[in-house]
């Protein structure tokens, strides 16, 4: 039983966030059938899961669910805002109501009531589209028009002028004996029947046949109402198409009104749920194994000065070795990388909860969730990104009479944004709010004290607009249950370090914000490039170097407070690896000197090293605890002699 249960869990939120994307979709496009059909089936699908359990406030609350989705789906009712609204609803209770599950094993005391709330709520839109009826598409007729003609000797004579008559159309899917169902009974159970024919769904496969898959399907002309008829396949709607008839002198025709429930065909997704901590386990191993391999590489090296026909021996084995372990690291981290769309697909409706809670007209646009990244990745952005797009809603999107006075349109526009930058995930999100005044963040920062007054005033206005990640900062001067609680930006700047990423804000006052969090897509093999400063042994990556040259003492002159040299025509500052890190250089030596060139943008910027070392890859892995938030540094790494080495961030020390 704990294992169904699990397993109920695990699918059930799969299917309430299913819902949750569909019901936001019909918001957009209240006609959309498809995303009726599918939401449709998935509380369908969720209240049968919640019958198997003691879940009585669920089960009903899904079951109202499923009524008033049920009437809009025959197209007796309209998915207006306010029939959303009361859907999106029962949604997040039954959300809440898994997380209650999960941690205690039962549904929350308060369940009960706020069931019986939903189900009031639920069921109060159909009390108005009781006696409504709607025209039944056109994709019925082929099937009742062969039914007719098959029964025509059946009905009575048009004259006789008999009650309606209903077309029931029944086709129950494959596996339904391991549902439960039985097709057979349920036919038997039809009120009125006048005529049924049984043919197969597809066509009959004798050489492999399974005598436990149904393969029939039921056609069948009844004199009791459609209602009735309902009742009877209450538990398989999406299995049935019910149509009632009229009588005339000309026989039975299909009634201009009619109930309709469209088959749709459900792709089974057949999957292995692996527990994530067998596959951590996996990428462990291999990690472990890319240690081992650079430890032979420095045996290679020990080899070549005694013995050059064994270290050739060696290097070859080193040489597939390596090849071996790269595609070993690429299988394991294509197991455990997932697209960001699993975290991206929770926020438009709690956007859309918080917008509606402050009152602001918001449109939230998404895009670059197939964008993959590491499950640690991808599951560790909700609560930050959750946070930044609450920030943007409550100080960026002005209420709709301030954008009206602004010359803006009255709807505000917040935008998230997926990319790939080199082995980095860059998500941005941005708004067209007012953006951030640095006047008010150096006279906020002045009131609680932050840093120093003098400090303050020599802050440019971006290095000001930083300030906003500086713990214990706010501007907001009300508390409210969506801000003013003393939780800033900084608890979104510590929960993207801990994922080894960076966070940054740029901002134009009046015309908006944009907050950008770049992050590595995984605790991933890397190239680096061992480099010195002072006594120490640094690791870089070798996708931020454009080049490496040497730059003669000669052509090292000063600017300003730097220096500078030329390369091909060009100036380009230099600045000294040591002085970045704060740390001890080297004697400057007559030699010349090595420089690594970084790209940023179309600008280059020289990086003075005191020695080059090796090439080599490494499982670069972030810094966790007390180093977690130290800047400049990507991660850690082990290497084959038994060093960890501290792999760095060239662009963000160069500021």
């Amino acid at each position: 039983m704990d294992e169904l249960l699990e397993q109920f869990l695990i699918e059930g939120r799969e299917l309430v966030q299913l819902a949750a994307d569909d019901l936001l979709a019909l918001e957009r496009d209240p006609a959309d059938m498809a995303r009726i059909d599918s939401v449709f089936r998935a509380v369908h699908t969720l209240k049968g899961s919640a019958g198997l359990f003691d879940f009585a406030p669920m089960t009903l609350a899904l079951h109202a669910a499923e009524d008033l989705l049920g009437t809009v789906r025959a197209r007796l009712l309209a998915a207006d805002r306010g029939v959303i609204d009361t859907l999106l609803a029962c949604i997040s209770a039954n959300e809440a109501w898994f997380a209650s599950i999960a941690r205690a094993g039962v549904l929350p005391a308060s369940a009960g009531d706020e069931s019986e709330a939903l189900c009031t709520a639920l069921r109060a839109p159909l009390a108005a589209s009781e006696h409504t009826e709607v025209v039944a598409p056109a994709s019925a007729r082929k099937w009742l028009t062969t039914l007719l003609d098959r029964a025509r000797n059946t009905l009575p004579d048009g004259d006789a002028m008999e009650p309606a008559i209903t077309a029931i159309r029944y086709a129950p899917t494959a596996d339904c004996f391991f549902l439960g169902d039985d097709p057979m009974a349920l036919v038997r159970s039809i009120p009125g029947l006048l005529y049924l024919h049984i043919d197969a769904r597809e066509a009959w496969n004798l050489e492999n046949f399974d005598p436990f898959a149904c393969n029939l399907r039921f056609e069948a002309l009844s004199t009791a109402p459609a209602a009735d008829i309902k009742q009877v396949f209450q538990f398989v709607p999406d299995q049935i198409e019910i149509l009632p008839l009229r009588r005339n002198k000309f026989g039975a025709t299909l009634s201009d009104r009619a109930e309709t429930g469209d088959l749709a065909d459900d792709i089974a997704l057949r999957t292995l749920r692996v527990d994530a901590s067998r596959i951590d386990a996996l990428v462990d191993l291999v990690g472990e194994l890319i240690v081992a391999k650079n430890g032979l590489a420095h045996l290679v090296g020990q080899a070549a000065a005694t013995d050059p026909v064994l270290a050739r021996a060696l290097a070859a084995s080193h040489a597939e070795i390596e090849r071996l372990a790269a595609a070993m690291h690429r299988a394991a981290m294509g197991v455990r990388v997932l697209p960001l769309e699993r975290t991206f697909r929770r926020l438009p409706r709690l956007v859309r909860d918080i917008a509606a809670a402050l009152s602001r007209e918001v449109v939230f646009e998404v895009s670059g969730g197939e964008v993959a990244a590491d499950k640690s990745i991808v599951d560790g952005l909700f609560e930050p990104l959750l946070h930044v797009l609450r920030n943007a809603v409550d100080h960026g999107i002005e209420p709709a009479s301030a954008r009206r006075a602004a010359g803006k349109p009255v709807v505000g526009r917040i935008a998230l944004k997926a990319e790939r930058s080199g082995d980095q995930i860059v998500i941005a999100v941005s708004d067209d709010g007012t953006g951030v005044d640095p006047k008010k963040i150096r006279a906020a920062a002045r009131a609680r004290a932050l840093i120093s007054d003098a400090a303050i005033d020599a802050l440019t206005d971006h290095q000001a607009t930083q300030l906003i990640f500086t713990p214990g900062f706010s501007t907001a001067s009300a508390v409210t249950n969506i801000s003013g609680r003393g939780v800033g930006l900084d608890s979104v700047r510590a929960s993207v370090a801990a994922l080894g990423g960076s966070v940054s804000l740029t901002s134009e006052t009046g015309i908006g914000s944009t907050i950008r969090v770049s992050l590595p897509q995984a605790v991933s093999v890397t190239s680096i490039m061992i480099v010195r400063a002072g006594t120490e042994l640094f690791g870089v990556p070798m996708n931020v170097v454009a080049e490496v040259t040497r730059v003669p003492p000669a052509r090292i002159l000063p600017i300003r407070d730097g220096e500078a040299f030329v390369l091909r025509d060009r100036t380009v500052p230099l600045l000294r690896l040591s002085s970045l890190l704060n740390i001890e250089a080297a004697p400057r030596a007559a030699t010349d000197a090595r420089v690594l060139i970084v790209a940023f943008g179309d600008q280059l910027v020289g990086v003075q090293v005191d020695s080059l070392g090796d090439r080599s890859d490494v499982m670069l892995r972030p810094l966790t605890g007390l180093l977690a938030s130290m800047p400049g540094v990507l991660g850690a790494a082990l290497m084959g002699d038994g060093r960890v080495l501290l792999v760095l961030d060239l662009p963000e020390l160069i500021g």
